[in-house]
């Protein structure tokens, strides 16, 4: 039975699906460049450049760009902290140490707390593994062209990235009208009732919220893609389809407008822009729910100051990263230093998150590694040029995308398996046959995920659970202005605070899902789940209700929270908030 379970997951995360590979050719198509360019110039370290396009490339061709530009910034201002750095670390193991310490722990720090997001991660890793190499470079001349190399080995894969993007990227209001276009079609479908499972698609799209839609509107205004009457009709159309699909779940709207939003629906995908009226339909007013209790605006999250967990999160990872430097030191293995590297790509907020990224990080390092010993064996030795080596790196990272551009299930085992190839094969600047490099990469990453096994369930583990109680405890939370007005509750705050409170109770949601990878002491007993699981139902099903309510009543908000707080007090304590590594400050 579990067999068959487990082939019809892989089935659903394998199938294709609208613009995968359209997705997966551009990123294997990018990584191949990427390893022409680190060939030719010489520039080592070519499978860590290629497993930042990995990694950054996404479905949403916006974030991606934005992405690469924010790193391009952020290496610039890194290589002058660097260069002191060195200055004072190069002769002193004990300052290198300090120095690995804080922008370690800083970097992290950035990455979780703020709008740095995974890019705080990268920096990290660049700078940390810069200066833990000081120790065998121990030269100024030397520790100088190591620092270039370093900045060469983020730019020159992002250079690649935007250019590539720029020329055979996809459109980005095409892509943004798309989106537009999916949501109509759902709203229309939950309407008509033409489609059972339509309701559910737009609760999903509610939870996952704006964010997405919103990078690409920022894009195409940032870079003035279309004229600027367009980028507002498209930036307006992205609130008007969230409060059509909120109407549509809640049964708040008519169902004979559904032909109208198909038409609306074909319009865009033809390229137009429709007005998108429908003067049936609920409108909220976006700006007040941007200022909702649960939403919040700002580079920094709002409680980047006073909740411990960010602070731990970087403890947790630069102390996962040292021990993995002083074991491989040590033993004097340094082949091995991609246990360094697994600690800082392998980092998440809860126990449960990290270990799930484990799991798919050991699974795809086996397959990644499965191929690339297979490579060594079978093609590297018919291999003479450059060009032949770039066939093979194009058709494995190929593979690699498609199962990367899945669902967050299964994404970042298709990240693995590229990252465990490349750093198998290419081992110099040019096709080799040496074996011992796919071994030693292997040993790395089990090396860094046992230490991150280790760290993060022992030391201030993060359960599933306790990041529900407090997600939820923040709704619950939400409510007490609405329900003690003395002259009846707030529905219209209540109706604007569901897009940010769906997004909550959407991410309650994930974690539950995820619990199953925390250890035995950790998780929590299948009670406590079906006890979680029911409240985040029903704060959903109550927020949903108070958007369309009986003619002439209210949300019983008083009862229903009391109610609620009463059943979420019969858990164990509420850790700190907990968090999720770069989605503070998304606009709902």
């Amino acid at each position: 039975m579990r067999t068959a379970t487990l082939c019809r997951i892989l089935q659903a995360e394998l199938a294709p699906f609208d613009g995968r590979l359209s997705t997966a050719w551009r990123v294997a198509a990018t990584c191949t460049l990427t390893v022409m360019v680190f060939m030719t110039y010489g520039i080592p370290l070519a499978a860590i450049g290629c497993y930042l396009v990995l990694f950054l490339m996404k479905p949403n061709p916006a974030e991606t760009m934005l992405m690469a530009i924010g790193i391009c910034v952020l290496v610039a201002l890194m290589v002058p902290v660097l260069f002191g750095a060195t200055l004072l670390a190069i002769e002193y193991p004990v300052w290198r140490m300090a120095i690995i310490v804080v922008l370690s722990c800083f970097f992290m720090f950035l990455g979780a707390a703020s709008q740095v997001g995974p890019a705080g991660g990268i920096i990290a890793l660049v700078i940390v593994f810069v200066l833990t190499m000081l120790g065998e470079v121990p030269f100024g001349e030397v520790a100088t062209r190591a620092i270039l190399y370093a900045a060469l080995m983020a730019l020159v894969p992002m250079g690649v990235l935007l250019g590539f993007n720029g020329f055979f990227g996809p459109s980005v209001p095409g892509r943004l009208r798309q989106a537009l276009a999916q949501r109509l079609d759902t709203a229309a479908a939950t309407l008509d009732g033409t489609d059972t499972n339509a309701r559910h698609q737009a609760l999903e799209i509610l939870r996952e919220g704006n964010g997405e839609l919103q990078k690409m509107a920022l894009f195409i205004r940032l870079f003035h893609i279309t004229p600027t009457l367009e980028t507002q009709a498209l930036t307006q159309a992205i609130t008007q389809t969230r409060d059509l699909l909120l109407a549509a779940a809640a049964c708040a709207a008519p169902s004979h407008l559904a032909q109208q939003i198909r038409a609306d629906a074909a319009l865009l995908r033809a390229g137009q822009t429709p007005a998108l009226s429908y003067p049936d339909i609920p409108s909220w007013d976006a700006a007040k729910s941007a200022t909702s209790p649960l939403a919040h605006r700002g580079f920094f999250a709002a409680d980047a100051w006073r909740n411990p967990l960010y602070v731990r999160y970087a403890l947790k990872t630069t102390l996962a990263a040292l021990i993995c430097y002083w074991i491989y030191t040590a033993i004097q293995w340094q082949d091995i230093h991609t246990a360094l590297i697994t600690c800082y790509v392998g980092a998440l907020g809860t126990t449960a998150e990290t270990l799930h990224k484990l799991t798919l990080r050991i699974t795809g390092c086996l397959i990644g590694a499965a191929l690339g010993v297979a490579s060594i064996y079978f093609f590297m030795p018919l291999m003479d040029s450059i060009g032949q080596l770039m066939v093979l790196v194009f058709l494995v990272t190929l593979l690699a995308a498609w199962v990367s551009t899945g669902s967050e299930r299964s994404s970042y085992a298709g990240v693995q398996i590229g990252l465990a190839f490349l750093l198998t094969v290419l081992q110099g600047f040019g096709p080799d046959v040496q074996m011992d490099a796919a071994f030693y990469r292997v040993m790395g990453i089990l090396l860094g995920n046992l230490v991150m096994y280790l760290v993060f369930t022992r030391i201030w583990p993060i359960s599933a659970a306790a990041a529900v109680r407090t997600h939820l405890q923040q709704v619950l939370d939400s409510l007490s202005p609405s329900a003690q007005r003395p002259h009846g509750p707030d529905v219209a705050q209540l109706q604007t605070d569901i897009i940010p409170a769906l997004q909550q109770l959407g991410y309650a949601r994930a974690q539950l899902a995820l619990s199953v990878f925390e250890p035995a002491h950790v998780r929590p007993n299948p009670a406590e789940t079906t006890h979680l699981r029911d409240l985040v139902n029903q704060l959903e099903s109550f927020y949903l209700q108070a958007v369309n309510p009986p003619e002439g009543t209210t949300p019983p908000i008083t009862a229903m929270r009391q109610r609620l707080q009463g059943q979420l007090a019969d858990s164990p304590r509420a850790s700190p908030p907990a968090w999720r590594p770069g989605t503070h400050g998304e606009s709902p």
